[in-house]
């Protein structure tokens, strides 16, 4: 086009640099491309049962499960994808999950939504303890 000066390679190369960082915010507001399919379909082996003290939680990121005990003993199991955009939840501190992509918070004993966006509770799964190992997921 006449009167248009061509694009300079600083222009060009600055956009192609912005152009993939832009992918990746993109990518982590979706949710990683880590979906609710990533929860176990079947029975799993997590370990043994005595990594999971009366009153506390353990994460089981290979899974996408947390484990807690009450201080009665009793075992409850719960996918670790967030409800809010799928994202697989990484961090464990205490009993509180923490989702990485939008900070959505979760008690681990009982799967509700200790802080937003996240509004739906974490889905529960069956666990129990079997020859000192923990198994979780449906059929467990």
């Amino acid at each position: 086009m006449p009167g248009r000066s061509p694009a300079s390679r600083r222009t060009v190369l600055r956009g192609a640099a912005v152009t993939p960082l832009a992918g990746l915010g993109l990518t982590a507001c979706a949710g990683g491309g880590v979906t609710a399919d990533a929860t176990p379909t079947g029975p799993v082996e997590l370990g043994a049962e005595s990594e999971v003290a009366k009153g506390g939680a353990k994460l089981y990121r290979d899974h996408n499960v947390v484990v807690s005990r009450d201080g009665n003993g009793t075992l409850k199991a719960y996918s670790t994808i967030c409800t809010h955009a799928g994202c697989a939840i990484n961090k464990l501190e205490g009993t509180k999950l923490i989702c990485p992509c939008h900070g959505s918070e979760f008690d681990a004993a009982t799967g509700k939504v200790v802080q937003a966006p996240a509004t739906e509770p974490l889905n529960e799964l069956p666990v129990k303890a079997a020859n000192g190992k923990l198994v979780a997921g449906p059929g467990a």
